[in-house]
């Protein structure tokens, strides 16, 4: 489909920059009504740049989507350090007790599946957010399968710290 816009011309006629089109793909303009029945991640070409148009507060709900995005992927990465700290079993000042080290594996791999499923969540909610833009369709709120990995993450956390505070304590007496 060829743009009519004289300004998606002028952007499909773009001098290649390779700092910020690597792959040097078209963008793809989503004409944003409710009519649009396609899904906004499957348009060609795959990693072109989605360009929205900007009717009242579009773009400033596509940053907040963004930012979120970007906050459930630095959880997922602060998971992902913290899981392998604990298979480490790292220690400043002493040696891991026996029963760290039993634990640490373990306490590991649970760490390592919730950055993964962090990491999930936040793709599936900033894909879902961004399809409903493309239909005009969005709500600005957070579903029941976010909160449950939240809840989860967060009663793993809380676990953990008290698990190695309980173990730090009994192997410091």
């Amino acid at each position: 489909m060829e743009p009519s816009d004289p300004a998606e011309q002028a952007l499909l006629n773009e001098p290649y920059n390779p700092i910020y089109s690597f792959w040097r793909a078209k963008p793809v303009f989503v004409k944003q009504d409710n009519s649009y029945d396609r899904m906004v991640f499957n348009e060609r070409p795959l990693l072109g740049p989605l360009l929205f148009d900007n009717n009242a507060s579009d773009a400033r709900d596509h940053a907040a989507n963004e930012r979120t995005f970007l906050s459930w992927l630095r959880l997922s990465v602060y998971m992902a350090i913290v899981s392998v700290a604990i298979v480490m079993s790292f220690h400043l000042k002493s040696k891991p007790s026996e029963t760290e080290k039993r634990l640490a594996l373990p306490f590991g791999i649970i760490f390592w599946f919730l950055a993964i499923a962090c990491l999930v969540s936040g793709m599936a909610n900033y894909i879902q957010t961004v399809t409903r833009y493309s239909r005009r369709a969005a709500l600005v709120q957070s579903g029941w399968k976010t909160q449950i990995v939240f809840t989860v993450v967060a009663s793993a956390i809380v676990a953990a710290c008290i698990l190695f505070l309980s173990t730090n304590a009994n192997s410091s007496r």
